[in-house]
Protein backbone atom coordinates (compact mmCIF):
# COMPACT_ATOMS: atom_id res chain seq x y z
CA UNK A 1 0.00 0.00 0.00
CA UNK A 2 1.56 3.78 -1.06
CA UNK A 3 1.22 6.07 1.18
CA UNK A 4 -1.41 7.95 -0.18
CA UNK A 5 -3.41 4.98 0.26
CA UNK A 6 -2.45 4.21 4.04
CA UNK A 7 -3.44 7.72 4.76
CA UNK A 8 -6.77 7.47 3.11
CA UNK A 9 -7.57 4.25 5.72
CA UNK A 10 -6.52 5.81 8.53
CA UNK A 11 -8.73 8.86 7.77
CA UNK A 12 -11.16 6.41 7.34
CA UNK A 13 -10.59 4.80 10.67
CA UNK A 14 -10.41 8.00 12.22
CA UNK A 15 -13.82 9.03 11.19
CA UNK A 16 -15.31 5.58 12.23
CA UNK A 17 -14.78 6.03 15.87
CA UNK A 18 -15.45 9.88 15.22
CA UNK A 19 -18.91 8.15 13.94
CA UNK A 20 -18.96 9.69 10.57
CA UNK A 21 -19.87 6.85 8.60
CA UNK A 22 -20.50 8.24 5.28
CA UNK A 23 -17.41 10.19 4.62
CA UNK A 24 -15.37 6.91 6.04
CA UNK A 25 -17.29 4.62 3.55
CA UNK A 26 -16.18 7.36 0.92
CA UNK A 27 -12.44 7.10 1.86
CA UNK A 28 -12.36 3.87 1.79
CA UNK A 29 -13.81 3.27 -1.59
CA UNK A 30 -11.31 6.32 -3.02
CA UNK A 31 -8.90 4.00 -1.20
CA UNK A 32 -9.56 0.91 -2.64
CA UNK A 33 -10.51 2.17 -6.46
CA UNK A 34 -7.30 4.25 -6.61
CA UNK A 35 -9.40 7.21 -7.86
CA UNK A 36 -7.31 10.24 -5.25
CA UNK A 37 -3.87 10.98 -5.79
CA UNK A 38 -2.60 7.99 -8.34
CA UNK A 39 0.94 7.62 -8.64
CA UNK A 40 2.95 10.21 -10.47
CA UNK A 41 4.83 7.36 -12.37
CA UNK A 42 3.32 6.06 -15.46
CA UNK A 43 3.84 2.13 -14.55
CA UNK A 44 3.20 2.95 -10.98
CA UNK A 45 -0.42 4.57 -11.94
CA UNK A 46 -0.80 1.56 -14.73
CA UNK A 47 0.05 -1.37 -11.95
CA UNK A 48 -2.48 0.75 -8.67
CA UNK A 49 -5.60 1.11 -11.27
CA UNK A 50 -5.36 -2.59 -12.18
CA UNK A 51 -5.08 -3.74 -8.94
CA UNK A 52 -8.43 -1.45 -7.88
CA UNK A 53 -10.29 -3.02 -10.97
CA UNK A 54 -9.41 -6.32 -9.88
CA UNK A 55 -10.80 -5.52 -6.26
CA UNK A 56 -13.87 -3.59 -7.87
CA UNK A 57 -14.30 -7.04 -9.74
CA UNK A 58 -13.83 -10.17 -7.59
CA UNK A 59 -17.21 -11.55 -6.56
CA UNK A 60 -16.25 -10.42 -2.45
CA UNK A 61 -14.58 -6.98 -1.78
CA UNK A 62 -13.12 -6.58 1.89
CA UNK A 63 -12.86 -3.05 3.58
CA UNK A 64 -10.15 -3.52 6.37
CA UNK A 65 -10.72 -1.56 9.57
CA UNK A 66 -9.49 -2.16 12.88
CA UNK A 67 -8.70 -5.86 12.30
CA UNK A 68 -12.32 -5.97 11.35
CA UNK A 69 -13.47 -7.50 7.88
CA UNK A 70 -16.39 -5.72 6.48
CA UNK A 71 -17.89 -7.71 3.64
CA UNK A 72 -19.57 -6.42 1.04
CA UNK A 73 -21.11 -8.18 -2.14
CA UNK A 74 -19.81 -7.69 -5.80
CA UNK A 75 -22.86 -4.61 -6.67
CA UNK A 76 -21.50 -3.36 -3.83
CA UNK A 77 -17.64 -3.04 -5.30
CA UNK A 78 -18.99 -1.76 -8.65
CA UNK A 79 -17.51 1.98 -9.24
CA UNK A 80 -20.74 3.14 -9.83
CA UNK A 81 -21.98 1.74 -6.17
CA UNK A 82 -20.64 3.16 -3.02
CA UNK A 83 -22.32 1.17 -0.06
CA UNK A 84 -23.19 2.35 3.34
CA UNK A 85 -22.11 1.30 6.25
CA UNK A 86 -25.54 -0.08 7.17
CA UNK A 87 -25.09 -2.42 3.79
CA UNK A 88 -21.69 -3.52 4.49
CA UNK A 89 -22.71 -4.65 8.65
CA UNK A 90 -25.83 -6.34 6.86
CA UNK A 91 -23.03 -8.54 5.55
CA UNK A 92 -20.97 -9.57 8.93
CA UNK A 93 -17.72 -9.02 10.00
CA UNK A 94 -14.04 -11.15 9.87
CA UNK A 95 -12.30 -10.02 13.11
CA UNK A 96 -8.97 -10.85 14.22
CA UNK A 97 -7.02 -10.88 17.04
CA UNK A 98 -4.78 -13.03 19.82
CA UNK A 99 -5.03 -15.03 22.83
CA UNK A 100 -2.95 -15.90 25.77
CA UNK A 101 -3.73 -18.76 27.98
CA UNK A 102 -0.53 -20.01 30.12
CA UNK A 103 2.80 -19.99 28.87
CA UNK A 104 0.90 -19.90 24.69
CA UNK A 105 -0.31 -17.05 22.49
CA UNK A 106 -2.53 -17.45 19.20
CA UNK A 107 -4.08 -15.71 16.37
CA UNK A 108 -7.43 -16.02 15.83
CA UNK A 109 -10.33 -14.78 13.53
CA UNK A 110 -13.93 -14.25 14.40
CA UNK A 111 -17.11 -13.67 12.05
CA UNK A 112 -19.73 -11.34 13.72
CA UNK A 113 -23.20 -11.99 12.06
CA UNK A 114 -25.37 -8.86 10.95
CA UNK A 115 -27.54 -7.73 13.65
CA UNK A 116 -25.84 -10.03 16.29
CA UNK A 117 -25.89 -7.04 18.92
CA UNK A 118 -28.31 -7.94 21.81
CA UNK A 119 -29.01 -10.94 20.26
CA UNK A 120 -27.91 -14.56 22.30
CA UNK A 121 -26.81 -16.84 19.26
CA UNK A 122 -24.49 -20.03 19.24
CA UNK A 123 -21.17 -20.31 18.36
CA UNK A 124 -19.30 -22.49 16.10
CA UNK A 125 -15.69 -23.13 17.00
CA UNK A 126 -13.77 -24.09 13.37
CA UNK A 127 -10.03 -25.83 13.68
CA UNK A 128 -8.36 -25.66 10.51
CA UNK A 129 -6.22 -28.47 9.04
CA UNK A 130 -2.49 -28.72 8.51
CA UNK A 131 -0.88 -25.58 6.10
CA UNK A 132 -4.11 -23.65 6.95
CA UNK A 133 -5.48 -20.57 8.64
CA UNK A 134 -8.83 -18.93 9.28
CA UNK A 135 -9.16 -17.48 6.01
CA UNK A 136 -8.56 -20.57 3.98
CA UNK A 137 -11.09 -22.43 6.20
CA UNK A 138 -13.59 -20.12 6.17
CA UNK A 139 -13.49 -19.99 2.42
CA UNK A 140 -13.49 -23.76 1.72
CA UNK A 141 -15.81 -25.02 4.33
CA UNK A 142 -18.48 -21.78 3.96
CA UNK A 143 -18.79 -21.29 7.08
CA UNK A 144 -19.20 -17.74 7.25
CA UNK A 145 -21.58 -17.37 4.80
CA UNK A 146 -24.16 -20.35 6.58
CA UNK A 147 -23.55 -18.03 9.80
CA UNK A 148 -24.73 -14.94 7.90
CA UNK A 149 -27.59 -16.70 6.75
CA UNK A 150 -28.87 -18.43 9.52
CA UNK A 151 -27.16 -16.50 12.27
CA UNK A 152 -24.10 -17.76 14.57
CA UNK A 153 -20.96 -16.64 15.62
CA UNK A 154 -17.99 -18.68 13.86
CA UNK A 155 -14.54 -18.48 15.67
CA UNK A 156 -11.82 -19.98 14.00
CA UNK A 157 -8.37 -20.00 16.15
CA UNK A 158 -4.72 -20.63 14.47
CA UNK A 159 -2.28 -22.75 15.15
CA UNK A 160 1.16 -20.76 14.79
CA UNK A 161 4.48 -21.94 12.64
CA UNK A 162 6.74 -21.79 16.12
CA UNK A 163 3.88 -24.54 17.56
CA UNK A 164 4.24 -26.80 14.37
CA UNK A 165 5.99 -25.97 10.90
CA UNK A 166 2.93 -27.25 9.69
CA UNK A 167 0.72 -25.57 11.32
CA UNK A 168 -0.83 -28.84 12.52
CA UNK A 169 -2.42 -28.43 16.07
CA UNK A 170 -0.60 -31.10 18.27
CA UNK A 171 -3.19 -33.24 18.74
CA UNK A 172 -0.47 -36.62 19.02
CA UNK A 173 1.32 -34.70 22.15
CA UNK A 174 0.27 -36.07 25.89
CA UNK A 175 0.82 -32.39 27.12
CA UNK A 176 -1.71 -31.52 24.45
CA UNK A 177 -4.17 -33.87 25.48
CA UNK A 178 -5.05 -32.26 29.03
CA UNK A 179 -8.50 -30.24 30.03
CA UNK A 180 -7.43 -26.19 30.21
CA UNK A 181 -3.95 -27.20 29.57
CA UNK A 182 -1.82 -26.53 25.98
CA UNK A 183 -3.51 -26.00 23.28
CA UNK A 184 -7.26 -27.62 24.54
CA UNK A 185 -6.90 -25.31 27.12
CA UNK A 186 -6.03 -22.46 25.06
CA UNK A 187 -9.28 -23.07 22.96
CA UNK A 188 -11.27 -23.21 25.68
CA UNK A 189 -10.44 -20.10 26.94
CA UNK A 190 -10.19 -18.43 23.77
CA UNK A 191 -14.00 -19.52 23.72
CA UNK A 192 -14.90 -18.25 27.26
CA UNK A 193 -13.67 -14.83 26.40
CA UNK A 194 -15.44 -14.64 22.90
CA UNK A 195 -18.87 -16.51 24.72
CA UNK A 196 -18.41 -13.26 27.73
CA UNK A 197 -17.79 -10.49 24.87
CA UNK A 198 -20.30 -11.18 22.83
CA UNK A 199 -23.26 -12.59 24.75
CA UNK A 200 -23.49 -15.95 22.58
CA UNK A 201 -25.71 -18.73 24.18
CA UNK A 202 -23.44 -20.91 26.77
CA UNK A 203 -25.38 -23.49 26.02
CA UNK A 204 -24.98 -23.89 22.24
CA UNK A 205 -21.57 -24.00 21.75
CA UNK A 206 -19.81 -26.36 19.43
CA UNK A 207 -16.31 -27.41 17.78
CA UNK A 208 -15.71 -28.54 14.49
CA UNK A 209 -12.24 -29.17 13.11
CA UNK A 210 -10.71 -30.59 9.82
CA UNK A 211 -7.83 -33.33 10.26
CA UNK A 212 -5.20 -32.47 12.82
CA UNK A 213 -8.09 -30.18 13.31
CA UNK A 214 -10.58 -32.67 13.94
CA UNK A 215 -8.39 -34.33 16.04
CA UNK A 216 -7.89 -31.66 18.17
CA UNK A 217 -11.52 -30.95 18.64
CA UNK A 218 -12.25 -34.45 19.70
CA UNK A 219 -9.60 -33.36 22.44
CA UNK A 220 -11.22 -30.21 23.28
CA UNK A 221 -15.04 -31.84 23.25
CA UNK A 222 -13.48 -34.68 25.40
CA UNK A 223 -11.75 -32.46 27.93
CA UNK A 224 -14.35 -29.92 28.07
CA UNK A 225 -17.81 -31.45 27.78
CA UNK A 226 -19.59 -29.08 29.90
CA UNK A 227 -18.39 -26.07 27.86
CA UNK A 228 -19.10 -27.83 24.26
CA UNK A 229 -22.82 -28.64 23.37
CA UNK A 230 -21.91 -31.48 20.06
CA UNK A 231 -18.53 -31.99 18.01
CA UNK A 232 -17.56 -32.71 14.25
CA UNK A 233 -14.49 -34.12 13.45
CA UNK A 234 -14.12 -34.28 9.77
CA UNK A 235 -10.81 -36.44 8.85
CA UNK A 236 -9.48 -36.70 12.22
CA UNK A 237 -8.62 -39.03 15.17
CA UNK A 238 -10.14 -39.46 18.23
CA UNK A 239 -9.02 -38.33 21.89
CA UNK A 240 -5.73 -40.38 23.18
CA UNK A 241 -5.41 -41.65 19.71
CA UNK A 242 -1.14 -40.91 19.54
CA UNK A 243 1.34 -39.39 22.45
CA UNK A 244 3.81 -39.12 19.90
CA UNK A 245 5.18 -38.49 16.55
CA UNK A 246 5.46 -42.80 15.70
CA UNK A 247 2.34 -43.46 17.24
CA UNK A 248 0.54 -40.67 15.48
CA UNK A 249 2.42 -41.99 12.14
CA UNK A 250 0.73 -45.52 13.04
CA UNK A 251 -2.40 -44.55 13.27
CA UNK A 252 -2.80 -42.45 10.88
CA UNK A 253 -1.61 -44.91 8.38
CA UNK A 254 -3.46 -47.67 9.51
CA UNK A 255 -6.02 -46.38 12.55
CA UNK A 256 -3.84 -49.08 14.71
CA UNK A 257 -0.77 -48.03 17.13
CA UNK A 258 2.34 -49.63 16.68
CA UNK A 259 3.21 -53.17 17.25
CA UNK A 260 -0.32 -54.05 15.19
CA UNK A 261 -2.21 -53.76 18.69
CA UNK A 262 -5.75 -52.22 17.64
CA UNK A 263 -5.96 -48.50 18.49
CA UNK A 264 -7.66 -48.08 21.90
CA UNK A 265 -10.49 -46.19 21.87
CA UNK A 266 -12.53 -43.73 24.56
CA UNK A 267 -9.15 -43.30 26.67
CA UNK A 268 -9.85 -41.31 29.36
CA UNK A 269 -7.82 -37.84 29.37
CA UNK A 270 -4.65 -37.20 30.73
CA UNK A 271 -7.04 -34.95 33.58
CA UNK A 272 -10.42 -35.99 34.83
CA UNK A 273 -13.32 -33.98 33.45
CA UNK A 274 -16.42 -32.40 35.25
CA UNK A 275 -19.19 -34.90 35.11
CA UNK A 276 -22.10 -34.68 32.52
CA UNK A 277 -23.43 -36.26 29.38
CA UNK A 278 -20.54 -36.83 27.23
CA UNK A 279 -20.79 -34.75 24.04
CA UNK A 280 -22.53 -35.92 21.06
CA UNK A 281 -20.39 -36.55 17.98
CA UNK A 282 -20.66 -36.21 13.95
CA UNK A 283 -18.01 -37.68 12.16
CA UNK A 284 -17.39 -37.45 8.09
CA UNK A 285 -14.65 -39.62 6.63
CA UNK A 286 -13.42 -40.73 3.29
CA UNK A 287 -12.99 -44.04 2.49
CA UNK A 288 -10.65 -42.81 -0.15
CA UNK A 289 -8.71 -40.85 2.84
CA UNK A 290 -4.99 -41.70 2.09
CA UNK A 291 -3.65 -39.24 4.75
CA UNK A 292 -5.50 -40.25 7.82
CA UNK A 293 -6.78 -43.55 7.51
CA UNK A 294 -10.65 -44.00 7.31
CA UNK A 295 -10.42 -46.63 10.19
CA UNK A 296 -10.31 -43.73 12.28
CA UNK A 297 -13.92 -42.31 11.58
CA UNK A 298 -15.07 -45.97 13.25
CA UNK A 299 -12.76 -45.84 16.18
CA UNK A 300 -14.28 -41.69 16.55
CA UNK A 301 -17.87 -42.95 16.96
CA UNK A 302 -17.06 -46.11 19.21
CA UNK A 303 -15.17 -43.60 21.52
CA UNK A 304 -18.17 -40.95 21.53
CA UNK A 305 -20.63 -43.76 22.28
CA UNK A 306 -18.03 -44.96 25.53
CA UNK A 307 -17.56 -42.05 26.48
CA UNK A 308 -20.29 -42.83 29.74
CA UNK A 309 -21.59 -46.19 30.44
CA UNK A 310 -24.57 -44.70 30.96
CA UNK A 311 -24.91 -43.74 27.17
CA UNK A 312 -23.22 -47.20 26.10
CA UNK A 313 -25.21 -49.28 27.97
CA UNK A 314 -29.01 -47.42 26.62
CA UNK A 315 -27.56 -46.76 22.61
CA UNK A 316 -29.64 -48.92 20.41
CA UNK A 317 -28.30 -50.51 17.42
CA UNK A 318 -27.37 -47.62 14.45
CA UNK A 319 -29.85 -46.93 11.85
CA UNK A 320 -27.87 -47.12 8.72
CA UNK A 321 -28.71 -45.80 4.99
CA UNK A 322 -27.30 -45.13 1.93
CA UNK A 323 -27.53 -42.00 0.05
CA UNK A 324 -25.82 -39.44 -2.57
CA UNK A 325 -24.79 -36.11 -2.74
CA UNK A 326 -26.37 -33.63 -4.94
CA UNK A 327 -23.84 -34.06 -7.38
CA UNK A 328 -24.00 -38.15 -6.97
CA UNK A 329 -21.27 -38.91 -4.81
CA UNK A 330 -22.26 -41.57 -2.62
CA UNK A 331 -22.31 -42.33 1.50
CA UNK A 332 -23.72 -44.38 3.63
CA UNK A 333 -24.51 -42.50 7.07
CA UNK A 334 -25.11 -44.44 10.23
CA UNK A 335 -26.91 -42.44 13.31
CA UNK A 336 -26.65 -44.15 16.87
CA UNK A 337 -29.58 -43.00 19.36
CA UNK A 338 -30.39 -43.91 22.78
CA UNK A 339 -33.26 -45.49 24.04
CA UNK A 340 -35.30 -41.68 24.06
CA UNK A 341 -34.10 -41.17 21.06
CA UNK A 342 -31.31 -38.79 21.65
CA UNK A 343 -28.88 -38.97 19.09
CA UNK A 344 -25.84 -39.85 20.53
CA UNK A 345 -23.28 -39.61 17.25
CA UNK A 346 -23.54 -39.91 12.98
CA UNK A 347 -20.76 -41.65 10.74
CA UNK A 348 -20.83 -40.23 7.59
CA UNK A 349 -18.93 -42.70 5.37
CA UNK A 350 -17.82 -40.75 2.38
CA UNK A 351 -17.69 -43.22 -0.71
CA UNK A 352 -14.45 -41.98 -3.21
CA UNK A 353 -13.52 -39.47 -1.32
CA UNK A 354 -10.17 -38.62 0.10
CA UNK A 355 -8.56 -36.35 2.89
CA UNK A 356 -11.10 -33.43 2.08
CA UNK A 357 -13.57 -31.40 3.70
CA UNK A 358 -16.99 -32.95 1.57
CA UNK A 359 -19.15 -30.72 0.16
CA UNK A 360 -16.72 -27.73 0.43
CA UNK A 361 -15.63 -24.94 -1.90
CA UNK A 362 -12.68 -24.83 -4.38
CA UNK A 363 -11.80 -21.51 -2.83
CA UNK A 364 -10.57 -23.23 -0.11
CA UNK A 365 -7.80 -26.09 -0.02
CA UNK A 366 -8.33 -29.73 1.06
CA UNK A 367 -12.26 -29.75 -0.57
CA UNK A 368 -14.37 -32.19 -2.30
CA UNK A 369 -17.43 -30.00 -3.70
CA UNK A 370 -18.92 -33.42 -4.99
CA UNK A 371 -19.50 -34.95 -1.62
CA UNK A 372 -22.00 -34.59 0.40
CA UNK A 373 -22.72 -31.35 2.47
CA UNK A 374 -20.99 -31.55 5.49
CA UNK A 375 -21.19 -27.98 6.39
CA UNK A 376 -24.68 -27.81 6.52
CA UNK A 377 -25.41 -31.43 7.70
CA UNK A 378 -22.84 -30.51 10.69
CA UNK A 379 -24.95 -27.28 11.38
CA UNK A 380 -28.09 -29.48 11.40
CA UNK A 381 -26.88 -31.83 13.88
CA UNK A 382 -25.53 -29.09 16.31
CA UNK A 383 -28.12 -27.06 16.24
CA UNK A 384 -30.19 -30.43 17.18
CA UNK A 385 -28.32 -30.73 20.88
CA UNK A 386 -27.60 -27.99 23.62
CA UNK A 387 -25.64 -28.26 26.62
CA UNK A 388 -27.44 -30.70 29.19
CA UNK A 389 -27.06 -28.52 32.54
CA UNK A 390 -26.67 -31.35 35.41
CA UNK A 391 -27.34 -28.87 38.21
Amino acid sequence: MNDTLQQLMHEATQLTRAGNLTEATEAIQRALRGRANLPADPAARAAESASSTAQADSDTAALVLDGCVFETDSAAAEPTHRPTPTQESALGQFCGGSHAHGSLTRRYKLYLPPNAAGASLPLVVMLHGCTQNADDFAAGTDMNERARAQGFFVLYPEQSHDANPSRCWNWFKHNHQRRDSGEPGLIASLTRAVIAEHGIDARRVYVAGLSAGGAMAAIVAATHPDLFAAAGVHSGLPCGAASNVSEALAVMNTGTTGGGMAMKTARAPAMPTPPGAAVPTIVFHGDQDRTVHPRNGEQLVKAALAAKPLVAKNATTAHVEQGRSARGQRYTRSVHRDDSGHTLAEHWLLHGVGHAWSGGRTEGSYTDPNGADASGEMLRFFFEHSVRRTH
